[in-house]
């Protein structure tokens, strides 16, 4: 098997805790892209003999990169989804936003539209400044809900936007370049679906983001 671009962090008969490079799709898109974690993980464990398929738990997007969980099978899967929708799951990113924030603690509760249910629904985010560089902050952010690209909206709508980001807000608008979204998923958290363990996995930031911070 050729050198694959994702990790596997952990792995058991129930579940997988993968750490996913930037530039690589969790899912398929309405484009049918083949190359995506999803398709990549499932060959891996067909190759291995192993008779499931990889079912994500939940997903980043593209850009981001970092832990993602998921199930041996969609029992397992169902399992660990009803973790997320009691809000027991943690997750935690670090991410560079232009600008220093005034509070080194804040809380960003804005509502986020969602086009395929026709409505706005609240949305909650944490967040505590890491370090104040020259021209952007370091966050450490704690989403306590999970709405579609939550982070990035936002960040962008307390006048932070992300470094890189090119969706939210314009990049003209800021000197600070970045070849994508500076934001990587960093830590989980839940509860095992078989033995109900808790557990908790962290990835440590990859080269890019890592050497844009030291600049």
């Amino acid at each position: 098997m050729s050198e694959k671009r994702y990790k596997i962090v952990y792995e058991d008969e129930a579940v997988i805790v993968v750490d996913k490079p930037s530039g690589m799709l969790v899912i398929p898109s309405p484009n049918k892209e083949t190359n995506t974690l999803t398709d990549l993980l499932s060959n891996e464990l067909e190759s291995r003999g192993i008779a499931a398929n990889a079912h994500p738990c939940h997903r980043i997007d593209r850009e981001t990169s970092g832990l993602v969980v998921f199930a041996k099978g969609k029992k397992f899967q169902a399992l660990v989804m009803d973790e997320f929708k009691k809000r027991t799951v943690k997750k935690s990113y670090i991410a560079f936003i232009h600008g220093k924030p005034k509070k080194n603690f804040d809380t960003i509760s804005l509502s986020i539209y969602n086009r395929n249910k026709g409505r706005a629904q609240d949305a909650v985010t944490k967040y505590r400044v890491i370090r104040r560089c020259k021209d952007f902050a370091v966050v450490e952010i704690w989403p306590l809900t999970g709405r579609t690209n939550q982070i990035r909206i936002h960040f962008a709508g307390i006048g932070h936007p992300l470094v890189g980001e090119s969706v939210f807000s314009f990049r003209k608008d800021f000197a600070l370049r970045f070849k994508r979204t500076a934001l990587h998923a960093c830590s989980v958290e839940f509860n095992h679906p078989v033995t109900n363990k808790r557990m908790k996995f962290v990835s440590p930031l990859p080269d890019d983001m890592r050497k844009f911070s030291e600049v």
